[in-house]
């Protein structure tokens, strides 16, 4: 299922009772109080700090029986023998020459480095306690794939046949084994830890493999659902467990992934970052703070040339760089025997993203080999596998070859052995299909269905919440536009356009969507119109105050939504589907001729504009806001008449949409080109704009935290960082000031003036007594008729210099900063994920990384992701995925968006969220709320913040946070004093 949108976690919810402790002490903490009020259950065995025992093993030769322990090793020659567990029932009875080794020190995948490689390395013990009870394993709860019929869920009981899978040790002579067989394709079961990242190695996955994985949430399953997927109907061929936020130690982190690990002996495992350190946990390493919190961050990695890094170089100055997101490590020293160090780091130092563009990387100093950190474990006698960095990452180099090993790994594992039919795979080849997020949908009854369900085509979660009985008011419409060329900048351009057209009366109801900045291609297009023709209408959507957890909703507990037609009646409606789920609805009923739009060069023909405020997270996975908006969380025109201004050629455009099954005749497009062509450009510099109000307010803006504050909070934030919750957390603010009745489009034009934006905006909602006045510089997500979607994350500013030769010295000083690469680099692997969960598998990509862009009053570093939409999702479905703006909470967003609401004292609103355009043909384009007043009955508000991660210093988060203030709220002053001087 589309759990991120459609179902909030138990884990969520759960979690959310824990948040009114994080001023107590640490999220570690407060789990400790949490295990201990639980009852204990009874059980045999209990983990310890001390290492688990090894399991004792009985070997029945001949008449009698000979124990041997987990230290010890034997070569046997077995001819008709069996093989029992001191704790289980399973048996081998089969003529085979068997040479295994009992100290579980021994794989048959690796090379003689993966048995005999050293490790020399230490870490900071500061030890995460470990559960205090688990279930013991039994060789009876190990099922075959092939042959072995599994009688229940409670109880795997299996024989465990010639091809001893049970625990890994399949060390069958070359003699009896068959040659390997290739496989067409990997059926590859992706366990999502609530991490942003889960779907880069998603789309790995699907390109590598051949086939999408099925990605299902670490609490959607039930261990007997699990095993019957595995096991009896051996859908999978490996499993790869995601990063995420956490410690293995919490069983609300890790879920089912522990279980998993500790069970599932006989089928392939990868783990990744919070993967890799449960696979350590699991068998009783300690998991540990590192010496220092690693986020977004290089480092260069040695390791053994074991099967998983074959063909990879190694070591220092080889080319082999990886991403690290980590505050937790596998403390080297506690790994058990059975636990071999495949891969570390060359050193500590950690090195820029654009190393090779600044530094001589044989310049860096050697470490001494214990100050290197643990970067890749696997099992000795199963086919698990662990790695503490990313390979998914955009950064890091051999990643995909890494995934492409594991494939291999997979391959050898089943190729000994008879392989599944090509009728029982292609049977099973929708097992692995993607269901909305990539989760499976369940019927009542899974064994009844399963059959069924793998003969149908995929069902889409975006399908399913959107059904064709719901498009009860269908639209044709028609499209009619006129080109007056070479025209705009002889009439005094889009401002004097505006004014004139649309600036009468306070400008009220209407937009402008304004590429105030186009310089260096960054826009092209302006829109701007007003309330006019008959299709015209206004919607406002305000969420439920119910609390989302305490509703059987599914988008955050719904909301009423208001709508006000053109002839001024309005409606209000509770919508319990939420707003994603109507504005969704509104555009699949509409019908159009796609030739009404041919010649056009921009993607908005008519239809809705205004904005998403930051609320609507709940619609998106958040699991509550701590905090209510005063201003809707939703407001949009629905736009039937409208200018599009050309800013590179120079051309207007005059575009009218109508209901093409009736026969009203409109006028609106020869009226407009008439007063267009007749315009005259205005003879003075000075705003045709009255200032109304010269009544003195407050002199300045008041912020909702001063400095001590903010500042305490940054440090917050670096607690959670270093307790593993979260890689970044963007933590904002408010400032306000009172403004009686000052004219809101004068600010605008001054705003405009003071600090260009490419995705600046006005909207007038009038009868909300509402206005935006945007300045953003960033774009957050952009879908054009051809279904390439595009992001461009902004993270990392610095003000500008003062002079020529300090300007460029601040740009460098960006460009290579460490912490505000990591910042971007984060950001990008996260909105990589975002669209990843609905474009096609490999084409999400990244043309432009890192790059720095310059502005009125600060150099910002961008970044651009794209990637080709899903043919059968909808535009709604991919900024939902997406919403809200990974640049606006951090990674992962889920979890950090929890945390940033126990930080903030007040609602964000309108800011943080998305202001923009859906057309009617569902191309849309939408900014990032950022550098913005909004003003709301009398008040502006201005929101701003900063990006924290481990290396931020809070004094200059909270410079930054003000820098970034400074524009919309000089703007605002300015103005004011401009209006008590005339």
């Amino acid at each position: 299922m589309f759990t991120i949108v459609e179902r909030r976690s138990k884990r969520s919810r759960g979690y959310r009772k824990e948040s009114i402790h994080y001023f107590s002490g640490t999220i570690t903490r407060r789990r400790k109080e949490i295990e201990a009020e639980k009852p204990r259950p009874t059980t045999k065995k209990h983990w310890s700090n001390e290492r688990r025992e090894r399991p004792v093993l009985e070997m029945q030769l001949g008449g009698g029986r000979q124990c041997y322990s987990g230290t010890e090793s034997a070569a046997l020659s077995l001819s008709t023998k069996s093989f029992v567990s001191a704790e289980g029932e399973g048996v081998w009875n089969q003529k085979l020459f068997i040479r295994f080794k009992m100290n579980f020190n021994f794989n048959p995948h690796s090379n003689y480095s993966e048995i005999t490689s050293n490790y020399p390395e230490t870490s900071q013990s500061i030890n995460i306690n470990k559960p205090q009870f688990i279930s013991s394993i039994k060789a009876s709860d190990i099922t075959k794939r092939d042959s072995i019929q599994v009688s229940s869920h409670d109880a795997r009981k299996v024989v465990l046949s010639s091809q001893m899978e049970g625990l890994g040790t399949r060390f069958i002579e070359k003699s009896l084994s068959k040659p390997k067989q290739k496989l067409e394709f990997v059926r590859t079961l992706l366990i999502d830890n609530y991490d942003s990242y889960t779907y880069n190695i998603y789309q790995e996955l699907s390109v590598v493999n051949g086939l999408p994985p099925v990605v299902v949430r670490n609490d959607e399953w039930t261990w007997e659902e699990a095993c019957y997927y595995i096991y009896e109907e051996r859908a999978f061929d490996n499993i790869v467990i995601s990063p995420g936020p956490g410690s293995p130690a919490c069983p609300d982190d890790i879920g089912i992934c522990f279980k998993l690990l500790l069970e599932c002996g006989d089928i392939p495992i990868l783990g990744v970052c919070l993967g890799h350190q449960a696979l350590g946990y699991v068998h009783g390493a300690n998991v540990v703070h590192a010496f220092e919190p690693v986020h977004g961050r290089l480092s260069e990695i040695q390791h053994n040339g074991c099967k998983l890094f074959h063909d990879i170089p190694s070591g220092k100055n080889s080319g082999f760089k990886v991403v690290r997101y980590h505050s937790l490590v596998i403390d080297p020293k506690s790994l058990p025997k059975e636990l071999i160090p495949l891969a570390w780091t060359c050193s500590t130092d950690t090195i820029s993203s654009l190393v090779d563009q600044k530094f001589d990387q044989s310049n860096y100093v050697e470490s001494t080999p214990d100050n290197k950190v643990l970067m890749g474990i696997m099992h000795s006698t199963r086919p698990h596998y662990g790695l503490q960095f990313h390979p998914e990452s955009i950064a890091t180099c051999h990643g995909s070859r890494i995934f492409k090993n594991f494939r291999e790994i997979t391959e050898d594992f089943w190729g000994w052995k008879d392989s599944c039919s090509i009728n029982d795979r292609k049977l099973k080849y929708n097992a692995c299909m993607q269901v909305g997020n990539g989760s499976w949908e369940f019927k009542d009854n899974p064994r009844r269905n399963y059959l069924s369900f793998l003969d149908t085509n995929p069902f889409d979660i975006y399908e399913r919440a959107n059904p064709s009985n719901l498009r009860n008011d269908v639209k044709f419409l028609k499209l009619e536009w006129r080109k007056i060329e070479n025209l705009c900048s002889q009439i005094g351009g889009a401002k004097n356009i505006f004014l004139e057209l649309f600036g009468d009366e306070k400008a009220e109801n209407t937009f402008w969507l304004d590429s105030s900045s186009t310089e260096k291609r960054r826009a092209r297009f302006s829109f701007m119109g007003g309330k006019g023709g008959s299709l015209w209408k206004q919607i406002t959507f305000r969420l439920s105050d119910l609390d989302p957890s305490e509703t059987t909703s599914t988008s955050g507990g719904g909301g009423n939504i208001t709508i006000e037609n053109a002839q001024g009646l309005s409606t209000t409606t509770f919508l319990e589907e939420g707003c994603f789920h109507f504005m969704n609805k509104e555009l699949q009923s509409i019908h159009y001729d796609e030739k009404d739009f041919q010649g056009l060069p921009f993607e908005f023909y008519g239809g809705y504009v205004g904005y998403l405020g930051y609320g609507l997270k709940v619609e998106c996975g958040a699991p509550y806001n701590q905090h209510k908006a005063k201003t809707p969380d939703a407001c949009f025109f629905f736009v039937d008449n409208l200018i599009a201004i050309d800013h590179s050629n120079d051309d207007i455009y005059i575009l009218n949409l109508h209901d093409q099954t009736t026969k009203t005749k409109t006028t609106w497009i020869d009226d407009v080109y008439q007063k267009l062509i007749t315009l005259k450009p205005p003879t003075t510099t000075l705003p045709k704009v009255q200032y109304y109000n010269k009544k003195k307010t407050e002199s300045t803006f008041l912020s909702d935290k001063n400095e001590e504050r903010y500042i305490k909070d940054v440090e917050k934030c670096q607690e959670f960082i270093k307790d593993g919750e979260s890689y970044e957390l963007c933590l904002t603010t408010q400032m306000r000031k009172k403004l009686g009745d000052l004219n809101r489009l004068g600010i605008y034009l001054h705003l405009r003036e003071k600090n260009p934006a490419p995705y600046a905006a006005w909207l007038n909602f009038s009868k909300e007594d509402l206005t935006i006045c945007c300045s953003s510089p960033e774009r957050f997500l952009r879908l054009d008729r051809d279904g390439i979607l595009e992001a461009k994350p902004i993270k990392g500013t610095i003000a500008r210099g003062s002079t020529p030769h300090e300007d460029h010295m601040l740009k460098s000083q960006l460009q290579y900063s460490e912490k505000d690469q990591a910042e971007n680099l984060m950001i990008v692997d996260l909105l990589r994920n975002d669209l990843g969960r609905v474009c096609d598998p490999g084409s999400v990509h990244v043309p432009r990384l890192m790059d720095v862009e310059s502005y009125a009053t600060v150099h910002t570093m961008v970044s651009t992701v794209q990637g080709k939409k899903r043919s059968n999702l909808t535009a709604i479905d991919c900024v939902r995925a997406a919403f809200p703006g990974g640049s606006m909470t951090g990674a992962p967003k889920l979890r950090s968006m929890e945390l940033l609401d126990s930080l903030e004292s007040c609602s964000r609103g309108i800011y943080s969220g998305c202001i923009g355009f859906f057309s009617y043909n569902q191309t849309f384009d939408l900014n990032i709320v950022i550098r913005t007043v909004v003003v709301h009955q009398g008040e502006a508000s201005v929101g701003a913040g900063g990006a924290i991660v481990s290396l931020s210093s809070p004094q200059e988060e909270y410079k930054e946070m003000v820098l970034k203030s400074r524009a919309p709220v000089n703007s605002v002053l300015e103005y004011e004093q401009r209006s008590l001087e005339q």
